[in-house]
Parts: C-alpha cells; sequence; structure tokens
C-alpha cells in the first residue's frame, strides 16, 4: 500500500517510538516568540541546559508588541519584559532573532515563509496554533505548548502521538470575488469547528493547485479552526519558485538535491486516508461569520440559520452566541452595520492580501463610521508595500496602515475593538473577546474586508467588483 505526503514526512522524523504510545519526533525548525518562550527558556536555564540546536532555531516578537511608533521604548509593562526576555534568552543561548525594528521581523508564520526557513518536508513547530501555516509547502507544522517548548529547545524532538489523516478535495472553478479565505470559511462552516478533530489535513484538488503560494498558506492556517492538528498542501513548482533565492533556501548544487527530494513529496495514487471529504468550488461565495466561532460562517448573500435547522445538542451555545453577537437567527447578513474593519494577522497579512485591498479601494474613500487598521504581517511586507505605492493609495482612501505585529488579531496590545462593536477581521477567530472585551468579529477575506470599510457595512464584494 502507497503513502500518503504526511506519512513519508512523518516516517522519515521519527527516532523512536513508544509502543502503544506517542512517537519521538525529531523537529527540523522551531520558531519562538516572545509570549511562549520565556518560561520555557527558564525552565531549561533552571536545569542547566544549553539549546540542542541553535541554528535550527528563528525568533521574533510579534504577539504582543505595539503597531504604533516600534522606534521607541515599549509602554507597556508586560510586553517590554516579554521582548527583553526573548532578546536575553537569544544572546544567551545563540538563537537568531529578528527583533523589533529589525528588517526581518514580523509575524512569525509570515516571516518563516518569506525568509526561506520554511521548505517542503519539513518538521517545524511554534508555540502557537497558528504554525499550520507552514504546511503550505508540504511540511508537518503544529502548534506546541510552552512544556513541549521547551521540550524541543532541550532536545530538538517532540513526544507526539500521531493523527489520522483526512484528505479535502474540492474541484472545480472558484466564481469571481471567491478568495482562498472564502474557501477554507466554507469548509469550516460545512464540517464543523470541531470536523477535523484527531487528522492531519492534505488539502489536494483544482482550487488548492491553482491558489498562490500566498493564498495556499492562508488555508493551511486555518486548518486548526476545524479542530485539525495542522494541514499541508504537496509542493509543487509554485512551491519551488517561491522558495527558491531565499535568505535561507538551499543554494548551487544543495538546491538541485532540494528539488530531487522535493518532487518526491506527494501522496502515492493508492494511499490510504482515515477520512475523505469532497467539495465543488462553484457551491462557494464569498463567505461571512455571524457567530463565535469559525464553523459559524455563511455565504454572504445568505442568513443566519433557524434556530431549527440547528441539532438540539448544539442550540445552548448557539443561542447565547447569538446573544453575544446581538444577531437573531434568520437574520440577512447584507446590510448589517460595522464599526472596525481589520486587515492583518498569520492569516492575510501579506502582500498579496495588501494588494487586493488596495486595488479594491483605489479610486475610492472609506466609510465615516468605520475605524479601519491595516497592519502587514512583517517589515519585508511593509517595506514592499511602500515600494508597491500601496501604502499611497490606502492613505489617499482615508486607511492608514500600521508596523507589523498580531495587533487585532487578538489584541494583546492596545489594538482592541471597543465593548460591543463589530470588527470585520481578516483574521482567524471570532471567539468572544478575541478582539478586546466584549468586541464582535466577523470573519471575512481582505476582499470583503475592504468592500466592507468602503460601504460602512456588509456587502457581497462582488457587487462593487461588478460595476
Amino acid at each position: 500500500m502507497g503513502k500518503t505526503l504526511f506519512d513519508k514526512i512523518w516516517d522519515a522524523h521519527v527516532i523512536d517510538e513508544i509502543e502503544g504510545g506517542p512517537s519521538v519526533l525529531y523537529i527540523d525548525k522551531h520558531l519562538i516568540h516572545e509570549v511562549t518562550s520565556p518560561q520555557a527558556f527558564n525552565g531549561i536555564n533552571k536545569r542547566g541546559l544549553k539549546v540542542r540546536r541553535p541554528e535550527r532555531t528563528v525568533a521574533t516578537p510579534d504577539h504582543n508588541v505595539p503597531t504604533i511608533d516600534q522606534h521607541l521604548p515599549i509602554k507597556d509593562k508586560l510586553s517590554k519584559y516579554q521582548v527583553d526576555k526573548l532578546t536575553e534568552n537569544c544572546e544567551q543561548h545563540g538563537v537568531e532573532l529578528y527583533g523589533l525594528n529589525h528588517p526581518y521581523q514580523g509575524i512569525v508564520h509570515v516571516v518563516g515563509p518569506q525568509m526561506g526557513i520554511t521548505q517542503p518536508g519539513m518538521t517545524m513547530v511554534c508555540g502557537d496554533s497558528h504554525t499550520s501555516t507552514h504546511g503550505a509547502f508540504g511540511t508537518i507544522a503544529f502548534g506546541i505548548g510552552t512544556s513541549e517548548v521547551e521540550m524541543v529547545l532541550a532536545t530538538q524532538c517532540i513526544l507526539q502521538p500521531k493523527p489520522k489523516k483526512m484528505r479535502i478535495t474540492v474541484n472545480g472553478s472558484l466564481k469571481n470575488g471567491v478568495t482562498s479565505k472564502d474557501v477554507i470559511l466554507y469548509i469550516i462552516s460545512e464540517i464543523s469547528a470541531s470536523g477535523a478533530t484527531g487528522f492531519f489535513v492534505e488539502y489536494a484538488g483544482e482550487v488548492f493547485r491553482s491558489m498562490s503560494m500566498e493564498a495556499r498558506m492562508t488555508v493551511c492556517n486555518m486548518s486548526i479552526e476545524m479542530g485539525a492538528r495542522g494541514g499541508l498542501i504537496a509542493p509543487d513548482q509554485k512551491t519551488f519558485d517561491y522558495v527558491e533565492g531565499r535568505e535561507y533556501a538551499p543554494k548551487g548544487t544543495d538546491w538541485d538535491k532540494a528539488i530531487a527530494k522535493w518532487t518526491k513529496l506527494n501522496t502515492d495514487a493508492d494511499a490510504v486516508f482515515d477520512e475523505e471529504l469532497k467539495f465543488d468550488a462553484a457551491d462557494i461565495e464569498p463567505m461571512i461569520t455571524y457567530g463565535t466561532n469559525p464553523g459559524m460562517g455563511v455565504g454572504i448573500t445568505g442568513s443566519i440559520p433557524s434556530v431549527g435547522d440547528i441539532s438540539s445538542k448544539e442550540v445552548p451555545s448557539f443561542q447565547k452566541s447569538l446573544e453575544y453577537m446581538g444577531f437573531k437567527d434568520g437574520d440577512v447578513m447584507i446590510g448589517k452595520k460595522v464599526d472596525y474593519v481589520f486587515v492583518g494577522s498569520c492569516t492575510n497579512g501579506r502582500i498579496e492580501d495588501l494588494r487586493s485591498v488596495a486595488d479594491f479601494v483605489k479610486g475610492k474613500k472609506k466609510a465615516d463610521n468605520i475605524t479601519a487598521w491595516i497592519v502587514p504581517g512583517s517589515k519585508q511586507v511593509e517595506k514592499q508595500a511602500i515600494k508597491e505605492g500601496i501604502v499611497d493609495v490606502l492613505e489617499e482612501a482615508g486607511f492608514k496602515m500600521r508596523q507589523p505585529g498580531c495587533s487585532a488579531c487578538l489584541a494583546m496590545n492596545d489594538d482592541k475593538v471597543p465593548k460591543g462593536k463589530y470588527a470585520v477581521s481578516t483574521s482567524n477567530r471570532n471567539f468572544e473577546g478575541r478582539q478586546g472585551p466584549g468586541s464582535r468579529t466577523l470573519l471575512a477575506s481582505p476582499l470583503t474586508a475592504a468592500a466592507v470599510a468602503i460601504t460602512g457595512k456588509i456587502i457581497d464584494p462582488r457587487t462593487i467588483l461588478q460595476n
């Protein structure tokens, strides 16, 4: 019997196996940031240990950093402490650090790919659930807890049970105005926020093959939002072209050897998955969430389900969610007023995302009732946006681009949506209070977010694209 792509990578990294228990898995790259690493470094320091392979660890502050005046000392005491400890620990243990104002600083899951740190066939971990982003390159990438961060720092290995395997295939052609974010929100809405629990997902089919690398990253990023351990897409020529020439990418004869190895990274025709799901691209339209988990989403022209359409065991949480959001079952989404728009995060803070917003708003003006935060995913994205004139377009439309960081995705810094206000967000989670205590989040694509910013309300972006 053939092997899946996941099996090929996993099996190649197993150091040992505990009978009836987890595997000892070797980790190729370990990404760290300022929030989940201080306790881990403290643990190895107390035990008198060193980072086992510091050259395989890369650090950057992102979660809790300010997105205004980054050249000034950090005002928030907790944020300053965390960033200072990251700097101190990296210096002590010889770990590469892209600190604030470094030309490579940014959200860790944006920095990894753009630096060529992320490469096909790797195992990658980080103390952040959206590490699954890197699966777009044909890697096994997943988030870990702080104690596991310590384990990887000390040993370059991790104890990990092998997940089950799921393949999600989407064939056909996407309609105009439907993006990768809509594809993954649609899948999650169809199978629920727990529909892939216990699985590692491989995405296959015409839709994913036609996507750019940055679009694939958006899909893999949100694998965790349907309960999956991670998601991946088999590498192809697009993958190789994206990686080639980047700072950490193999060079010369090493590149040729890497390509020879990477071209073998695919699922065998006779490989068997534990579960297979298939969807038709024609059924997908721009998506918007209405509730408090990413599975509570509908097509932009649709309406919130009625209570009668919800299973009895889910009715209490469904009603609680609608009460929090200030919505009613059966409500149509089109026309609902919005207060904030956030474009950014490790889901949609890349240059292609900013381009799509700039292309849409060019020659238009932001609605007066909208506060818009446009936050690039890294210093390199910021630099490219300036170079391409994206910043000029945004400013002419009434937007203002901030500096790199996770920002309002999880609101650990000052970028918080006020209580009771509605935010259309390109990030990955719409949990209660995710973007600030009492805030109300509606997840959408950058294209839909741009349309909302211009009109001040929920709108199908295709109606403007057609004009």
